[in-house]
């Protein structure tokens, strides 16, 4: 069934998708918010809530929607729970009657919009007609998706194509664009936008620190200390949250007191035989794993366990893109390193230098579960982080089992999905 619906939906997609957005524009038309578009390859998630850190209750967010059908969902007051015909059915039927509901009360709406598929910029941008965006990164994420606008289109790579598409957010927005200025990639897209540009860089970066529990940052010679594992790319997204608050004219709580991550972004659990569990499976992009490697680098334990899963959806950058993973890793003070997936295994282990511990390699999940649950000794930092189901994996290694419930993936059609692998 999970198939069947997966390709009526690539065949449909936007077709179907213009329907939803046709009833959340009549929505949007009569709430009238100030729409804030949060964007970028990676690190959009992280930004959003240092936002909502700060605005709390004087907006509404677009928590898990940032894609076409999701946003639309979410300005509409719908969700989907199941992923079967009859529900979309069900959503099909109700979207009409939602299009002119009581709009929320909060007169800001803070988006997290993505451009994982080409046109998907344009449609996002032209719904929201944002008044301020923020791009935070641009690099290579769902390139598969992008492959044959490089030979097609004029681009002159991948890379290229992907940051035109999430230009269009600029190309929409009315007043201001916070952009991250070390990027060529995001620079070369400003003509596209009649908005003020406010650049944020990495010169403001003074000082940055992970520790067990937190990660300390110097900005502009103030410090700042974050109760979460936060990446050192964090800092552009700490920069972009106080420009935005400066344009907004609110005081900001600089000590981010109410920041919080959602599932599977750096979450800390403990574990089974004294371990500590670092939960990054929501989400893998080239990028994003870079940065969370170099501060899983930094984090302060003696037995630094790394568990990961593929890469998906990089189409003809796959290759390139598992083989540089390599590098990384090998630049690391690592005790083990569990791979799990046909793209590390064929790309990425061959070109590893395994430390003391060694490298195991697995095709399933279940297998490196097994490994871990025979193979821990105790006191190991253990990093999760890639596709291939690893929040299936965490759940069978944490210690208190009502942590199960704050892992990512929850919903029942994933439970369903992990089980036919055996986790």
């Amino acid at each position: 069934m999970i198939v069947m619906i997966s390709k009526i939906k690539k065949i449909l997609y936007f077709p179907l998708a213009y329907y939803f957005r046709f009833f959340a524009k009549i929505q949007l038309a009569i709430w009238k918010p100030t729409v804030i578009v949060v964007t970028g390859s990676s690190g959009k998630t992280t930004l959003l809530n240092l936002i909502e850190s700060q605005l709390q209750e004087k907006a509404k967010y677009s928590h898990f929607a940032n894609s076409s059908y999701g946003i639309s969902f979410n300005i509409l007051g719908l969700s989907r729970k199941k992923l079967t015909l009859d529900e979309w059915f069900y959503l099909f039927l109700l979207a009409p009657f939602k299009a002119f509901k009581t709009p929320p009360k909060e007169k800001i709406y803070v988006v997290e919009a993505d451009a994982d598929r080409p046109k998907e910029g344009k449609f996002l941008a032209s719904l929201l007609k944002p008044s301020i965006t923020l791009w935070v990164s641009a690099s290579r994420t769902h390139t598969m998706n992008f492959d044959y606008l490089v030979k097609n289109n004029g681009f002159s790579s991948v890379d290229e194509a992907i940051a035109h598409e999430f230009g269009y957010f600029l190309q929409y927005t009315s007043n201001l664009a916070i952009l991250n200025g070390d990027s060529d990639l995001i620079t070369k897209q400003i003509s596209r936008t009649k908005a003020s540009i406010k650049y944020v860089t990495k010169k403001e970066l003074n000082n940055y620190k992970v520790f067990k529990d937190h990660t300390e940052f110097v900005i502009n010679s103030k410090d700042y200390s974050i109760n979460a594992l936060l990446p050192k790319e964090t800092s552009y997204s700490i920069q972009m949250t106080l420009a935005l608050l400066e344009f907004l004219k609110i005081k900001p709580d600089y000590s981010f007191s109410k920041f919080t991550l959602p599932p599977g972004r750096c979450s800390l659990f403990k574990g089974i035989k004294n371990t500590t569990i670092i939960d990054s499976s929501y989400n893998v992009t080239p990028a994003g794993l870079r940065s969370i490697l170099e501060m899983f680098d930094l984090y302060p334990s003696d037995k630094k366990w790394l568990v990961l899963g593929d890469m998906i959806e990089l189409g003809n950058e796959e290759q390139e893109e598992h083989e540089k993973l390599a590098a990384v890793i090998n630049s690391m003070k690592l005790d083990k390193i569990i791979l799990v997936g046909p793209r590390l295994l064929k790309y990425t282990y061959p070109k590893l230098n395994p430390p003391a511990g060694g490298a195991e390699k697995f095709t399933m999940p279940k297998d490196a579960l097994n490994y871990l649950l025979s193979h821990l000794r105790g006191g190991e930092a253990v990093l999760f982080k890639g596709a291939r189901f690893l929040e299936g994996v965490i759940e069978h290694l944490l210690l208190n089992k009502n942590d199960v419930k704050k892992l990512c993936r929850r919903e029942k059609v994933w439970q369903e999905r992990r089980k036919k692998w055996g986790l």
